[in-house]
């Protein structure tokens, strides 16, 4: 589940965009008084209910397909990929009226590529906080298997009720210095809420929080479908739908690669200067349902 975000209206930023490798350790695991199950205990029945620690173990890359919706443009998607690969790397598509936005990330450096109009494509390098947003961002895993993977101290800091269901509230410290808050059904175990602070590109620290539902099982593996960004407010600000979900594909190690804009030459042709990966032909796999 990945964490993720693109500009231009969308608050991508918001949408906590993709899931890590698991490991059941945690660096602080003790019992909440009067709420019946340790922090172990919820964490062990959170990996069995997503599919299992050693099954997300053997997914090495995922790539999901769908559409954004806004709230300024209801039913109106915006065709997106993502494309994970372990350990933490990142590349988030939009196609925005016959151009694209991009962000990437190859666990260590990214970049952002903007449509500007008719111009060429903007492309910086991520600021700093986008830097250490990104490093912390949840990876192939999910949420919660990816901090416990991550040596993160979590503790069980409260139990409360969303749309009617009870779920345990958890709060996950990073070495990093970050906090992460998870929100877990305490009857089915999977995560229904995610928060975590940064930093805007102004400096100014809030909050990127995000929802899941409607949860589908590929090959054995709980996955949402629906991840939606909250705003400040309480609304909803964009909603991810996942119409395709592909495990184990071949990726381009390129795709990770700071993006080049292709140059258009006098006889208006546009070539892009990368060509074909070395042994790849130049394919890519296509997800499948």
């Amino acid at each position: 589940m990945a964490a993720l975000h693109v500009q231009n209206g969308i608050a991508v930023r918001r949408i906590a965009a993709g899931i890590v490798l698991a490991a059941l350790w945690v660096s602080a695991v003790m019992a909440a008084p009067g709420r019946g199950l340790t922090v172990a205990q919820i964490i062990d029945k959170n990996a069995a209910a997503r599919g299992g620690v050693e099954a997300w173990r053997k997914i090495r890359t995922m790539v999901w397909n769908g559409r954004v919706e806004t709230a300024d443009m209801p039913g109106r998607g915006v065709p997106f990929v993502l494309e994970q690969q372990r350990p933490n790397s990142t590349r988030f598509e939009l196609a925005m009226q016959n151009q694209r936005g991009l962000r990437i990330y190859d666990g260590t450096n990214g970049w952002k590529l903007r449509p500007t109009g008719a111009g060429p494509p903007d492309i910086r390098p991520f600021s700093v906080d986008e830097l250490n947003f990104a490093r912390d961002a949840q990876g192939i895993s999910g949420p919660l298997m990816d901090d416990v993977a991550k040596d993160g101290s979590v503790e069980l800091t409260g139990v409360d009720v969303i749309a009617g269901r009870k779920v345990y509230v958890l709060t996950a410290r990073l070495k990093t210095g970050a906090t992460h808050r998870l929100w877990v059904d305490a009857k089915t175990f999977l995560e229904v809420k995610y928060s975590r602070d940064f930093r805007t590109a102004s400096g100014q620290p809030a909050a990127a929080t995000v929802t899941y539902s409607d949860y589908h099982t590929f090959e054995g593996l709980n996955i949402p479908l629906i991840i939606e960004g909250i705003s400040a407010n309480g609304k909803t600000a964009n909603k991810i739908i996942i119409e395709q979900v592909s495990l184990n594909p071949p990726l381009d190690e390129r795709d990770f690669a700071k993006p080049n804009v292709p140059r258009r030459h006098s006889n208006g042709v546009t070539i892009d200067a990368r060509g074909p990966a070395p042994g790849a032909g130049g394919a890519r796999a296509a997800p499948t349902p």
